[in-house]
């Protein structure tokens, strides 16, 4: 079995234990009062029980290789969503010459508002961003992009995790209470947020039994889940029961029409359903592909893959060494490659790197994802930025860069851009004017000039004080834009 290697603070419900006599901490949130920790940096509880500075640096996790997968058994009927097509998910890549007024203005259709804002109550106000945080507890959290204040959903001391708003941005699903076992809770709660108790759909133990998670729901009417590590759920956002749409794969997309949907099957491949129908390999997809993407706009679909079945070992734990492609979803053909893997000869070893947490703009013609570099010795990896990577030199272990993307082929366009070092979960505003990802525990929302990739006007920063932003369980934990 393959795992995701996490190298860096595992972040689950944890109780604050009292430290011994002598003792400075017990675990890491005894070093609260230390203060933030320098960018890049967490405190940490050594084996010595003294708090201790270490780099907060890791390899993305994306936990797919845990996924039980025996076939393309699917039960007939149950697609992911029958609903209507959604009309309220519009794409604006920014070149709208109506995107003009500004925060606070009126409005009758976001369109008019500028980058960053939806109409709502017939004023332009900024889009939230939903996170999966800590503060002693795992937390579902929603902040507006532009001002730093995240709101948990759960009420005080209930964990929550995995927020996802719906088509329309009025309402936020989540999971909570029991978020890594079956008796955890599928809940919504409406946007903006009231002080209304949120509404409880269903629970992992009688939708199946398992845990709830890689939870999707817009630009679907339904909202879509993977039950456990392998096969794929559904249930309406009003209610009622459950239904199992696959008895297999991970990792489920909506397409634009919400109606659509991709997924992964481990040791099998891309599977799509269209119109409702079974799903059924995407042809010219490799046996290895995994997480698969939709766009808004093209018909190429976005998905990792390692054709060659190499792996490294971080510790003991063994990582598949992914290449970032695309391909038409109609049709298939012969995948673009977007971002390869990398390797460059050092003394004593390597420094290599693989591609992770990728992520389309609305309009396709952009892809954010992870490129990361570490340390390969003899099969041993270790992560740059972290201790004993000598090799590494001062190259950082996570880089986010922009790769623009013909949306006609799929094939990359120029050169890639950096966006990002030591960062993580890249993913790009509905407008296609703004990326929000996640660096040293803390969201950051940087805006971009959607014709050059390129970083323009002012990194917005959202301190990490009450919560730290968990990056641990890869695209599970990317930030997610409320739809204008």
């Amino acid at each position: 079995m393959i795992k995701r290697v996490v190298l860096g603070a595992l972040f689950g419900a944890l109780t604050v234990l009292g430290t011994g006599c002598g003792d400075e901490c017990v675990d890491q949130f005894d070093c609260r009062d230390k203060g933030a920790a320098p960018a890049g940096q967490e405190w940490i509880c050594n084996a010595d029980n003294k708090c201790e500075l270490q780099n907060l640096v890791f390899p993305p996790e994306e936990d797919a290789g845990t996924e039980v997968d025996a076939g393309t058994e699917v039960d007939a009927g149950t697609e992911v969503d029958a609903g209507t097509e959604d009309a309220g998910t519009e794409v604006d890549a920014g070149t709208d010459a109506g995107m003009n007024v500004a925060k606070g203005g009126a409005c009758t259709a976001s369109a008019e508002c500028m980058a960053g804002l939806r109409c709502e109550a017939a004023t332009c106000q900024s889009l939230l961003i939903a996170v999966t945080g800590n503060d002693g507890g795992t937390r579902a959290l929603v902040t507006e992009y532009d001002v730093p204040g995240m709101t948990s959903l759960s009420a005080d001391g209930v964990a929550s995790a995995y927020p996802r708003f719906g088509p329309d941005g009025a309402q936020v699903a989540f999971v909570q209470g029991d978020v890594t076992g079956a008796a955890g809770e599928l809940a919504v709660r409406p946007v903006p947020l009231t002080a209304a108790a949120p509404t409880v759909l269903t629970t992992g133990t009688a939708s199946s039994s398992t845990r709830i998670r890689y939870m999707e729901w817009e630009p679907g009417n339904l909202i879509t889940w993977v039950r456990g590590s392998t096969g794929i759920s559904t249930i309406a956002a009003t209610g009622g029961s459950p239904t199992q749409a696959t008895v297999n794969g991970t990792f489920p997309d909506l397409a634009p029409n919400g109606t659509d949907y991709a997924y992964s099957a481990a040791g099998n491949g891309i599977y799509v359903s269209t119109g409702g129908g079974a799903p059924a390999p995407l042809a010219g997809s490799p046996t290895s592909g995994e997480q698969p993407h939709y766009n808004r706009t093209t018909s190429q679909l976005l998905f990792l893959a390692n054709p060659d079945n190499l792996t490294v070992t971080f510790g003991t734990d063994t990582t598949p060494v992914l290449r970032l492609y695309s391909l038409p979803v109609t049709g298939g053909g012969t995948p673009a490659l977007l971002a390869d893997r990398t390797s460059e000869n050092a003394t004593g070893g390597t420094v290599d790197s693989y591609i992770a947490n990728p992520n389309w703009s609305p309009d396709g013609s952009w892809v954010a994802y992870v490129r990361a570099y570490y340390q390969n010795i003899n099969g041993a990896a270790t992560l740059c930025g972290n201790a004993g990577a000598t090799l590494c030199g001062t190259t950082p272990g996570n880089v986010i860069f922009l790769q623009r993307v013909n949306t006609t082929t799929g094939a990359a366009d120029g050169a890639p851009v950096k966006l990002a070092d030591n960062a993580t979960l890249p993913s790009f505003s509905p407008d296609g004017q703004l990326v929000a990802y996640v660096f040293g525990g803390a969201l950051y929302v940087q805006p971009i000039d959607p014709a050059t990739g390129q970083p323009t006007g002012t990194l917005i920063q959202h301190p990490k004080d009450t919560y730290t932003v968990l990056t641990n369980e890869g695209d599970d934990y990317r930030p997610r834009w409320q739809p204008r």
